[in-house]
């Protein structure tokens, strides 16, 4: 069973994440997840069988409806309700890979044992999962407070045979593609459409995602502005061990150890500079960079904890004997969190820009725009102006969503998250900035032909090696666009490991 990662009682980790998804892994359940699964249920049907007692939203409405009491032949009903009046979604649709990540992480809270749904349910999600059929989800319409409640409505949806999937590549009716699979339709019992439509899933996954990709760019963003700094023949003293110890935020004195490894051997970095200072987009890159590690390594501490936690409400404790009906499902954790994560990636954007910036300005003996005929050609102007209006785009992506809270529900939902427009704003601004830094890319491999014969260091040739075999010297004005492209494919495609940035056990 190499192929398959088992869900078990143990934490799901990022790098757990980053193996499934790279390997392309199944999912199978653990004999002692199906039994905590079946035990918790059990409990429930019979706690329903023997109270006239109203439990919330197992027989009871839901929101303010919840003194409305449900007849027991109705309470299947009435989960099956839930999920099609809760979806409600509008909007662009989430990508496969996001939707597919939703459907692992509220596999991996089922398997806790605490939500009372049956485990054909949740034998049904791993189905989804391994055979690649993926829910059709919006991105808007969550509140980010009772839980994720329209994308996990859609996502629910075909498991009842209703809505629709994408499945080896189509946009299909959910019914046909259960029918192909031998499957029937589940039918919900009491607790289940609220045990699926409650939760934080499409914001972890979203971040879980995002994160992922953040790894990545803050590796990339150290490499990248190593080569931008060789290109501007910048000095190597502001990434000196000394200066950082004094003031010793981890993510800047990991990030200077970063630069000196990058450029240790370089010809460039040694030879005698003329200037005695490099303006902030380089030489305060250890605080600026550092800055935004520490940040990322604060929102994976958070996520890690909410991917491995109970979100659905009510919550069962069979060993307890108790059903309670809470709060689990807010998503304020995770909404200042998912907004803190918008900004710390913008800022590894603005400060590329302004490198980019630096490059094209005609200073350090570099020509103007960075061609050798400045005039007849414009050269590497306008990917600047790109690049700014990106930087722009992201300022205001990173007004926070957490600061917003609209009552629903007739005044019971009256404080609520917004969580869910801030994970779908942190993964516009991790693809904006993934495309700035292709752009700095595009003009550091540019500038820095200007120093030949002089060298940098071997890992850096090395890399830039790579990208040379991908996208050209400009010596003549061309399609800027195509080059920039396939620049950001470099840095998209390239392969890599997660950054030794990441704490330990996240």
């Amino acid at each position: 069973m190499d192929n398959y990662h088992k869900i078990d009682l143990q934490q799901l980790t990022f790098r757990g994440i980053f193996n499934i998804l790279k390997n392309d892994l199944k999912i199978q359940l653990s004999n002692e997840v199906k039994e905590r699964i079946v035990k918790c249920r059990t409990y429930l049907d019979k706690k329903i069988a023997e109270t006239t007692e109203p439990i919330y939203g197992i027989n009871t409405g839901f929101g303010s409806l919840c003194d409305t009491s449900i007849s027991s032949e109705d309470l299947g009903k009435l989960q099956e309700n839930l999920v099609m009046s809760h979806s409600s979604g509008t909007g662009e649709l989430v990508p496969n890979e996001i939707v597919k990540l939703m459907m692992l992480l509220k596999i991996q809270a089922f398997s806790q044992g605490y939500s009372g749904v049956q485990l054909e349910t949740v034998e049904r999600l791993v189905d989804f999962y391994n055979h690649d059929v993926i829910p059709v989800v919006f991105r808007l319409g969550s509140l980010g407070a009772s839980g994720d409640l329209a994308p996990l409505a859609h996502m629910s949806l075909p498991l009842l045979g209703k809505g629709e999937v994408f499945y080896k590549g189509k946009r299909r009716k959910s019914g046909e593609v259960l029918k192909k699979l031998g499957l029937k339709p589940l039918r919900l019992q009491s607790k289940e459409g609220l045990a699926l439509l409650n939760g934080t899933q499409f914001m972890s996954a979203y971040g879980v995602y995002t994160m992922l990709k953040v790894f990545r760019l803050s590796d990339m963003s150290d490499i990248i502005g190593a080569l931008s700094l060789e290109a501007f023949d910048g000095r190597i003293e502001p990434f000196q061990s000394g200066l950082h110890s004094i003031r010793p935020h981890l993510g800047q004195i990991q990030t200077a150890e970063r630069f000196r490894m990058l450029l240790k051997g370089s010809q460039i970095i040694k030879q005698p500079k003329k200037h005695v200072q490099d303006p902030y987009s380089f030489r305060c890159i250890p605080q600026v960079h550092g800055a935004s590690k520490d940040a990322f390594n604060h929102v994976a501490a958070v996520l890690s904890r909410e991917i491995n936690a109970v979100t659905d409400n009510p919550t069962i404790f069979p060993d307890e004997d108790l059903i309670i009906s809470g709060g689990n499902f807010h998503g304020q954790p995770l909404a200042l969190v998912l907004d803190y994560l918008a900004i710390a990636v913008a800022e590894l954007g603005n400060i590329s820009e302004r490198r980019i910036y630096q490059l094209i300005n005609g200073v350090r003996g570099l020509p103007s725009f960075l061609v050798a005929n400045p005039g007849l050609n414009s050269g590497f102007m306008i990917p600047q102006y790109t690049a700014a209006s990106i930087v722009n785009q992201n300022k205001q992506l990173c007004t926070p969503a957490s600061v917003d809270s609209i009552v629903s529900s007739q005044g019971q939902e009256d404080h609520v998250s917004m969580g869910a427009n801030g994970a779908v704003k942190a993964y516009r601004v991790m693809q904006n900035v993934e495309r700035i830094l292709g752009i700095e890319l595009f003009n550091a491999a540019q500038a820095l032909e200007f120093r030949r014969p002089l060298k940098t260091s071997a890992y850096l040739e090395g890399f830039f090696s790579k990208y040379r075999a991908i996208v050209p010297f400009i010596e003549q004005d061309t399609v800027m666009h195509d080059e920039i492209e396939k620049s950001i494919d470099f840095i998209h495609n390239t392969d890599y490991e997660l950054a030794d940035t990441l704490l330990p056990g996240i």
